[in-house]
């Protein structure tokens, strides 16, 4: 963590960062032409009285319901939807063609190599403890 704190601490020694002449004077003039807000010119939002929260509600509800009236008309009625078994009924059987995949064929090489890898290594062990 030493080594990563060290690079990083010569990787930002190594920044340049400048602020041209012309950059400053931009920045300058656009923090100049902002001006803040003072208390006495920020107008109170006139206060609503309850008859006006009650004729807008009142007003929303009947848009929503004439909306839902047009959009929705009334329909003759729908045939009945069919039970799970005609559905089942409908749907054809499928033809699966398919094969196990043969996967093991590498990993039993790999596995009877290992295994005679340790048998030599196991030999040479003893070769070398006189056994």
């Amino acid at each position: 963590m030493d080594k990563l704190a060290n690079q990083l601490r010569r990787d930002a020694g190594r920044i340049d960062a400048r602020v041209s002449d012309e950059l400053d004077r931009r920045i300058a003039a656009s923090l100049q032409g902002v001006t803040p807000l003072e208390d006495s010119t920020v107008a109170a939002a006139p206060r609503r009285t309850a008859l006006f929260w009650w004729a807008s509600s009142l007003t929303g509800i009947a848009a929503a319901a004439a909306a839902i009236l047009l959009i929705n008309p009334s329909r003759p009625e729908l045939p009945a939807t069919p039970g799970p078994a005609a559905i089942v009924a409908v749907v054809p059987d499928i033809d699966w063609n398919s094969e196990t995949a043969v996967f093991t064929a590498p990993l039993q090489q790999e596995l009877d190599a290992l295994q005679s890898d340790i048998r030599k290594a196991e030999a040479q062990v003893k070769a070398d403890i006189g056994l």
